[in-house]
């Protein structure tokens, strides 16, 4: 796989043997005060003038996480969509999450927030290896987090008994860059519960990969 850069609302990297921050939203979890004041903070970053001396790819992510705050902001204190307070519907998520765990993908953490989830990946070389890359346009991890969502939108609709979308049109896709960034976006996702005030320790949240019975299934690979 060549290194790729794409972008439609929000900016997305592929590069070869990389491991991926992902975090995926409810379609209107975000409520529309909050998607307005998301696009003005984008459209105020494309305008601004990368410094002299930095180079691209950092200030790349450093754009990237000042919109990325803002988003969590919302998603944890106000959400429009809460559909995944619903058990049945976090273990449909958490349990896509897992399923090709070990055979596509590293899966190293995960959480199903009620509006959101987030995890963390690496696509796995046999599988990459195996693709057909003339047929199809989108990168691994694009065809993996395809999978998870159109997977999870059929079988959470279904239960609901609706149709129509369930995610967002988009993902948030950051490549980790190094061991210390991927301890602290491990130790950012599992705090997510206890920020949002759902639970009082990480451990403590059913839909975890730090919740101890989910332990053995989480990857060990480090970057």
């Amino acid at each position: 796989m060549k290194e790729n850069f794409t972008r439609r609302r929000l900016p997305h990297w592929d590069y070869p043997g990389a491991t991926y921050f992902v975090t995926t939203c409810l379609a209107g979890s975000i409520p529309a005060q909050g998607l307005l004041e998301l696009e003005r903070l984008r459209a105020s970053l494309r305008r601004q003038v990368r410094p002299s001396g930095i180079p691209a790819d950092e200030w790349a992510v450093s754009q990237w996480k000042k919109s990325f705050v803002q988003q969590e902001a919302w998603l944890d204190r106000q959400p429009g969509s809460r559909l995944l307070e619903d058990p049945r519907l976090a273990e449909i998520v958490e349990k896509s999450l897992l399923h090709f765990s070990g055979e596509r993908y590293e899966l190293l953490a995960w959480v199903v927030m009620p509006s959101h989830y987030h995890w963390v990946f690496r696509p796995q070389d046999q599988w990459v290896r195996s693709l057909d890359t003339a047929t199809e346009e989108r990168s691994p991890r694009q065809r993996i987090q395809h999978s998870v969502n159109r997977y999870t939108a059929v079988d959470c609709n279904r239960l609901l008994g609706r149709s129509g979308d369930f995610w967002q049109r988009e993902s948030y896709d950051h490549c980790i860059r190094d061991e210390g960034e991927l301890e602290r976006i491990l130790a950012y996702i599992h705090a997510n519960p206890v920020v949002a005030g759902i639970v009082e320790r990480p451990e403590l949240y059913r839909f975890s990969s730090v919740y101890p019975p989910n332990l053995d299934r989480v990857s060990k690979l480090r970057m």
